[in-house]
């Protein structure tokens, strides 16, 4: 587990604590350094980890703790001012930049946290990216071998997609994809991962399924997947190859070409059906 997603883990009540803590230590060491020297910047080190990793209102909640700690802090140091507006300007002039770096912050990390949910996914078809699939993939590989658990890898393939494009248009194609992602999301689990690889291929990563629960699974989604095609009127059909890796294999890439070479035992035959293939080393 990397820093950033332990950091992501971690309760309001840590964040709370945290937060607080450094602002209090940094006010003490402003109070012991005494007033000629500033410490304004320094508290902006608790202030943009919290906005970064919690909530925005966890971020003006230190932004307020720290205008009051560097309000002490200068007050118990010794500096006086000529006139209590001059004291009160400079309050919240503090406070007002840090309440502008939580906000610009937050924001930031809204928009970040926004394009990595676009980047998972495939915008015409819902489906998962192939990207983010090979990094889910790689993931499902190195804890297959780490616990010794079974998975199952189904490479779909739709037969007939090219002529729905050219006879029906691109926009029924893209209909087609869309109806697919959402029929398979009907029939498997939130640890699967159902992906578009690209045109009309499609990925399905299942997780501890053994070659049993495999033959249960895989010919059901064919099933439902062809019978929502012909209810729409669309020639489509299913070429699935599937292999349940006892030992997982070497790479992704050495994954998918496997099921891809056993679904096109159904593709170069005749088409629509389901082909599976046990991986054991």
């Amino acid at each position: 587990m990397n820093a950033a997603i332990f950091l992501e883990k971690r309760s309001n009540l840590f964040w709370i604590l945290l937060g607080s803590l450094s602002v209090i230590f940094l006010g003490l060491v402003d109070y012991l350094t005494g007033y000629e020297l500033s410490f304004s910047l320094f508290y902006l080190a608790p202030i943009a980890l919290i906005s970064w990793f919690k909530q925005r209102k966890f971020g003006l909640l230190v932004s307020v703790i720290s205008a009051i700690t560097w309000v002490a802090a200068d007050y118990l140091g010794g500096n006086r001012y000529s006139n209590l507006t001059i004291f009160a300007w400079n309050m919240f002039i503090r406070l007002g930049f840090f309440v502008i770096v939580t906000l610009l912050l937050s924001a930031l990390r809204d928009a970040y946290k926004k394009n990595q949910a676009l980047a998972r996914m495939d915008f015409v078809s819902g489906a998962v990216s192939a990207s983010h699939f090979y990094d889910v993939a790689r993931i499902e590989i190195e804890r297959s071998a780490r616990y010794k658990k079974p998975f199952t890898f189904a490479y779909i393939d739709l037969d007939n997609f090219k002529k729905v494009n050219d006879v029906l248009g691109h926009s029924t194609g893209d209909r087609v994809l869309r109806a697919v992602t959402e029929h398979v999301h009907g029939q498997i689990r939130l640890a699967d991962t159902f992906a578009r690889l690209g045109g009309d291929e499609f990925a399905l990563l299942l997780p501890e399924t053994d070659e049993d629960k495999a033959k249960s699974v895989i010919p059901r989604i064919h099933s439902i997947l062809t019978e929502a095609m012909h209810e729409q009127g669309w020639e489509v059909t299913f070429s699935i190859g599937a292999v349940t890796y006892q030992q997982p294999p070497e790479s992704v890439d050495e994954m998918v070409k496997l099921a891809d070479g056993v679904m096109y035992t159904i593709k170069t035959n005749s088409k629509n059906g389901v082909a599976f293939h046990l991986y054991a080393v």
